[in-house]
């Protein structure tokens, strides 16, 4: 370490701010860039002073110590050595032309470069494949007032590094940062091999990372947004250098939005599924035209309407084994109704290898059937069997072998009169077992019969459950403890009321908002549920 207190003629000696004080200074693109509310504040920074992740802000002083991580956070290191919060500073200077933010911003890139050595860096974040990526544009807005042989020498280290595809990662939001970052630096140095080379794995990695219906295939639907936004930067770079937007990437990219939107319930927030929380407000997209749609990637969609906040929308999963941002959460669904939230997904918490996690990710943080003494597999596939809907009402079959016994999830829901029904059964002689996550607001009122009543407020929801067209009791209600939590932002964990179901060959669970005294009889095969607005009838096999 040094101190980096230098003086700026000695900066300018080396090579540092080509500018004179009171100079007009050129704005750049890529220092004007989307990123820029994501990062501290130029007058923080020079405080030496930086917070991220919503977490206290950190002093990191003058001399800079590059082993700094004071919570110990994955993400907070990934965000430090992305040297992004340095490019604030060279932002700032582009704004009002003060000669001491370039400075700084000189200082603390420099001081980076020498104590971050590839082979001895100081931190193991300094050289991981998404700092190279985010650095690597920052590093190339301070070329663009910086002329000297250690930038331009580290520039060429990345791009290096960025070019190399055993380091990439392919069909992810990574490697589309990685491939926008060595296009960056390949339009700065006019280097055409680093263009090509960006173009061609980003037109591959796009086709990869998002399917022709639009989906995106992370499996976390808030991803979509992050991807949508780094796409268009990534086509305004190409276009700023003088090449050629490939229709692959524009095409996926514009059906991105409607995914987005399919996603995102009618309070205006993304249903989190997968690494994604409930925070997630998209804005600037156009609602689809259909209210109901099926992605192959495994994810179906349903609502009544797209401009009534108080509409029915609800969410299921199925598609291909786990991967990237995804959880095990097939045959999960979530549902909304009457302007609220009423079953929710456990949601993201951090990154961070703990526990809770880990829990976060597993079959028993989400709304789905666990069979009873069989063991749970990773990563397997979701089959969508069967389909049959129209405006008033939609029905879904589901299966899979995930605990190596033939897993069976049909669901109705139906509108006008709002009742979800799902019957879960399992193949082998296996009894199954489900699990009902409510809004954290709603809570227990009674439990009794078969019949678990939450409510908040004069908002009441009911869960009746049967088993061969008679009712089965036995439910287990938690708010906390084991399985009764909720992450709906970054590092939150709230308790939730879950229930928890009596194991039985079938289980027909009957979900009605509303009202806390549905009344639900079954009888030849035929189920029907008086709600508050009318009743409703269906087949007890759903199919």
């Amino acid at each position: 370490m040094r101190r980096l207190a230098l003086p700026l003629a000695l900066l300018l000696a080396l090579g540092g701010p080509a500018d004179t004080a009171g100079a007009t200074v050129k704005r750049t693109a890529e220092c004007q860039g989307d990123w820029l509310p994501a990062t501290p504040t130029a007058a923080e920074v020079m405080k030496g002073e930086v917070a991220f992740l919503d977490l206290p802000p950190v002093k990191v002083g003058q001399d800079v110590d590059w082993r700094t991580n004071p919570y110990k956070n994955r993400s907070w290191g990934m965000v430090f050595h992305s040297l992004r919060w340095m490019g604030r500073l060279v932002a700032e200077y582009e704004n009002n032309g003060e000669e001491r933010y370039l400075a700084r911003a000189t200082e603390i890139a420099q001081d980076w470069v020498k104590d971050n050595p590839r082979g001895r860096p100081a931190s193991p974040y300094a050289w991981a494949e998404h700092p190279i990526a985010l650095r690597a544009p920052a590093l190339v807005c301070l070329s663009r007032h910086v002329d000297a042989k250690w930038l331009k020498d580290s520039l060429s280290e990345h791009a290096r590094v960025l070019g190399d595809d055993r380091l990439y990662e392919w069909g992810h939001n990574h490697g589309i940062d990685q491939d926008i970052a060595l296009l960056g630096i390949g339009c700065r140095l006019n280097d055409r091999r680093w263009q090509d080379h960006a173009i061609r794995r980003l037109t591959k990695t796009v086709k990869l990372d998002i399917d022709s219906q639009g989906a995106l295939m992370e499996q976390a639907p808030r991803y979509a947004i992050y991807v949508h936004d780094r796409l268009k930067v990534a086509m305004t770079n190409l276009r700023d250098c003088g090449r050629k937007v490939p229709g692959d990437i524009s095409t996926r990219w514009s059906k991105l939005g409607g995914f987005i939107m399919h996603s995102t319930n009618p309070a205006g927030f993304m249903v989190p599924i997968g690494d994604g929380g409930a925070d997630h407000e998209p804005s600037g997209f156009q609602n689809p035209s259909e209210r109901v749609k099926v992605f192959k990637a495994g994810y179906v969609y349903g609502r009544t309407d797209w401009a009534k906040p108080e509409a029915a929308f609800y969410s299921i999963r199925f598609g291909p084994g786990t991967k990237y941002h995804g959880h095990e959460d097939h045959l999960g669904l979530t549902y909304y109704a009457q302007g609220r939230d009423v079953l929710v997904d456990a949601g993201f918490h951090s990154y961070e290898p703990t526990r809770y996690r880990y829990w976060t990710m597993s079959p028993e943080a989400h709304n789905v059937p666990t069979v009873v003494g069989a063991r749970f597999r990773p990563r397997t596939a979701t089959k969508l069997s069967r389909t049959a809907y129209d405006s008033g009402r939609q029905r879904y079959r589901l299966t899979d072998k995930a605990y190596g016994v033939s897993r069976t999830r049909s669901v109705l829901v139906n509108h006008d009169e709002d009742v979800m029904a799902v019957l879960d059964g399992a193949g082998g002689g296996r009894k199954v077992r489900n699990i009902w996550r409510f809004d954290p607001s709603l809570k227990l009122v009674s439990n009794s019969g078969g019949k678990v009543v939450l409510a908040d407020g004069k908002f009441k929801v009911s869960l009746v459950q049967l088993s061969g067209c008679k009712p089965v009791g036995g439910q287990k209600v938690e708010r906390g403890g084991r399985l009764g939590w909720v992450s709906p932002s970054y590092m939150a964990k709230n308790p939730a009321t879950t229930v928890v179901s009596p194991a039985s060959a079938s289980l027909l669970t009957v979900i009605v908002p509303g009202t806390d005294q549905p009344k639900v009889s079954c009888a030849g095969g035929k189920v029907t549920v008086q709600t508050a607005d009318g009743a409703v009838g269906f087949k007890a096999s759903i199919f």
